[in-house]
């Protein structure tokens, strides 16, 4: 193999998807090297980068010890990783039906978690100009995934199996986010009385190792770029 690293990643500094496939990286310890595609430049629409991602969009990741396999969608390279790399079940289930489970949780991060937050954002910070409307319909949406999540969490420790798994680490750095953002002074939104489960989870997520190393690391170029 030519390359010093298994992995490329194609991702971006301040987006939340290609954080996650970190997390996981990590926590299996495999070696990747990051490429951070620059949004202003469009770069992630250039031709090098759709022919691997045709919806040229990040995160993008190469697996070089298996003929350069290109997977996209942060969820599938997950699914991915843990279906290839996760011999021993650190992030991964066994039983067919926890299998079922842990699908169910990524399709509602991907379907749920991930659109209705990132609108939120998106209308919030960086539409040309504000439309109330939207605002309230996607911090609305915001608050009901934040609770799908609490009322569930407040029954069991984790999502699936009874222990930390990629159906887990998935919500993460968009639900950081959102407890930021609604655990600001003056927001109606109090997230430790209205989602402590939600809460607790999150913060057992983000004591782990690999989570705290991908978000100091995130945190650092951020700066570096004056953010």
């Amino acid at each position: 193999m030519s390359h010093g690293k298994q992995f490329t990643l194609y991702t971006h500094v301040g987006g939340p998807n290609g954080w996650k496939v970190v997390f996981v990286l990590e926590e299996l310890g495999l070696t990747y090297e990051s490429k951070y595609l620059d949004f202003d430049k469009n770069e992630q629409k250039s031709p090098e980068h759709v022919a691997l991602n045709p919806n040229g969009r990040i995160p993008t990741l190469i697996d070089h010890a298996n003929n350069d396999f290109v997977v996209w969608e942060s969820n599938a390279i997950l699914l991915y990783l843990v279906d290839k790399y996760d011999t021993t079940h650190k992030l991964s289930v066994e039983k067919l039906e926890d299998k079922i489970t842990q699908l169910q949780w990524l399709f509602f991060q991907a379907s749920g978690q991930g659109p209705y937050f990132g609108q939120a954002t998106w209308f919030m910070r960086y539409h040309p100009e504000k439309i109330p409307s939207a605002i309230e319909r996607y911090q609305k949406e915001t608050l009901r995934v934040l609770g799908v999540l609490d009322s569930v969490l407040s029954k069991q420790e984790w999502l699936v199996g009874g222990k930390c798994t990629i159906a887990d680490l998935s919500f993460v750095t968009w639900n950081t986010y959102a407890i930021t953002f609604f655990g600001r002074e003056g927001s109606e939104v109090n997230i430790e009385e209205d989602f402590p489960a939600l809460l607790k989870w999150n913060n057992a997520l983000t004591s782990r190792e690999s989570v705290r190393k991908a978000l100091a690391e995130r945190a650092a170029l951020l700066a570096a770029q004056g953010h």
